[in-house]
């Protein structure tokens, strides 16, 4: 079966916050580490080139390269996340990195498609509780996918929306084609009873 991560109903952990606005797919992941068709290590080059100089060093000023995944999975972006190409390793990098959610006030559509086919769930947040996740790094935060709302303690709690067959994926950790093989016996009696 092909699995994306581990399939969830609700998710708590703490925000990691990048505010910057129009984060595109190449500075999720540069083109030149797109050679591979594997989404195992790709979180080590996640924002490749904001955690690493141009010799290869690690920048030690960059928070990401300390960040404790274990804890905060879930990442907080400026407006229009994911814009740029329609590059399936964005959601790859950063799901083998750690991250589960992405929240923003507005994600790219092609990348908000590939981030829910590919274990990562994207929501689009109201201005009044993304600006205040903005402005508040580092906060517990309990996403209930199952009842598609955001509870954000002290914080305006919200609902989101998302397409069915997306969140039936996310909470049973399958991807689009995990969910066609484990129906393959279903597929096979349709096909015979056609016959």
């Amino acid at each position: 079966m092909s699995e994306t991560a581990t399939g969830f109903k609700s998710l708590s952990s703490r925000t990691y916050v990048m505010a910057q606005e129009n984060i595109d797919t190449d500075q999720i992941i540069p083109a030149r580490f797109l050679t591979t068709t594997s989404r195992q290590g790709l979180g080590a080059v996640v924002f490749h080139d904001w955690r690493y100089e141009s010799a290869g060093a690690v920048k030690e000023d960059e928070p990401l390269n300390s960040l404790d995944v274990t804890a905060h999975r879930i990442l907080v972006a400026g407006r229009n996340f994911g814009c740029g190409s329609s590059r399936e390793h964005a959601p790859w990098a950063l799901a083998d990195f750690g991250f589960q959610a992405v929240i923003s006030s507005e994600i790219a559509d092609i990348f908000r498609s590939n981030a829910a086919k590919n274990g990562i769930l994207p929501i689009v947040a109201p201005k009044a509780a993304h600006d205040w996740l903005l402005a508040h790094d580092d906060v517990e935060v309990t996403i209930d996918l199952d009842a598609q709302r955001v509870d954000l303690g002290n914080g305006p709690s919200f609902e989101f929306d998302i397409e069915p067959f997306a969140k039936h994926c996310l909470m049973e950790g399958v991807d689009p084609l995990g969910f066609l093989m484990a129906r393959m016996d279903d597929i096979a009696q349709f096909e015979a009873a056609r016959s």
